[in-house]
C-alpha cells in the first residue's frame, strides 16, 4: 500500500505516467517528455497515439519506464474495427501499454454491445500489453460510470481510467464513484485530467485510493513531495519541524 508520508520520489515515480499529448507536439518534444519519465523513474511514457512508439522505445531502452500510446485519442468515436486495427498497429510497434479512449457518446445512447464489443476487441488485440479504459467521467452521470466499469470489468482490462485531460477534469467525487464501481474485481484506477493546483489535487487522488496518475506535470508534482508534506497536505510526515 503507498505510503505517501515515507515514500522516497525516485518510488514514487512509479506511481505516474508522464505524456506528452497535446496535437502540436514534435519528435523533440516526445524526447524531452522521455527523458523526464526515465528521470523520475515513471511507470510509463505515453504519446497520443502509436506513431511516436519508436522514437518512445528508443529513448526508454533499459530504464524500466513502459513505452505506451493511446487507442482513438482523444475523441474515442472511432468504429470498434479501427480501433481494434490501431491497437494491433501499436502491438506491432512495440508497445508494453495501451489506453483506450470508450466511445462513451455510444454508452450514452444506451449501446452498451458497441462498448462491449470495442473493449473486448482491444483487450484481444493488447495481448501482453497493460491495457487502460478512459471514460471522460466529467461527461458523465454516476450511473454512466458504473455502467462503463462494468464493461471495462467484462472485457478483462488491467485499469479504468477516469479522463483523457483533454477535456474537462476529474473531481474527487466521480473518481470515487469510479474506484467503487470496480472495487473487488481486480481493475485497478488512474486518474488523469489532474487540474491545478496539480501538486495538491494529485496527493489527493493517490490518497483517495487511485493506483495510478496519467499526467504531463510529473516533475512538478514528484517536485513537490517535501512541500506537501511539511504543509500537512500529505499527513503523518514526519518533517523537520514535526521531530524537533
Amino acid at each position: 500500500m503507498l505510503d505517501l508520508a515515507t515514500i522516497d520520489p525516485r518510488s514514487l515515480g512509479k506511481y505516474f505516467d508522464h505524456s506528452v499529448l497535446f496535437k502540436w507536439a514534435t519528435e523533440s518534444d516526445i524526447r524531452s517528455g522521455c527523458k523526464q519519465a526515465v528521470a523520475y523513474n515513471c511507470a510509463a511514457f505515453y504519446a497520443s497515439s502509436p506513431h511516436w512508439l519508436p522514437v518512445i522505445i528508443e529513448e526508454v531502452a533499459g530504464s524500466g519506464v513502459h513505452a505506451a500510446a493511446a487507442i482513438s485519442f482523444p475523441g474515442g468515436t472511432a468504429d470498434w474495427r479501427t480501433k481494434a486495427a490501431e491497437t494491433r498497429h501499436a502491438v506491432e510497434a512495440g508497445a508494453e501499454e495501451l489506453d483506450i479512449v470508450m466511445n462513451i457518446g455510444a454508452l450514452l445512447s444506451g449501446d452498451v454491445r458497441t462498448v462491449q464489443q470495442e473493449l473486448k476487441a482491444f483487450v484481444e488485440e493488447a495481448g501482453s500489453c497493460v491495457t487502460k479504459v478512459i471514460l471522460e467521467v466529467a461527461y458523465l452521470e454516476d450511473d454512466d460510470i458504473r455502467r462503463a466499469a462494468d464493461a471495462v470489468v467484462e472485457a478483462g482490462a488491467v485499469y479504468i481510467k477516469t479522463s483523457t485531460g483533454s477535456y474537462d477534469g476529474c473531481d474527487l467525487h466521480k473518481f470515487t464513484v469510479m474506484r467503487d464501481a470496480v472495487a473487488g474485481t481486480g481493475v485497478k484506477s488512474k486518474v488523469a485530467g489532474v487540474q491545478p493546483p496539480r501538486p495538491q489535487n494529485a496527493y489527493g487522488f493517490l490518497l483517495a485510493g487511485a493506483d495510478l496518475i496519467g499526467t504531463r506535470a510529473v516533475p512538478e508534482i514528484i517536485d513537490a513531495l517535501d512541500e506537501m508534506r511539511r504543509t500537512g497536505v500529505i499527513p503523518g510526515a514526519r518533517t523537520p519541524a514535526a521531530q524537533a
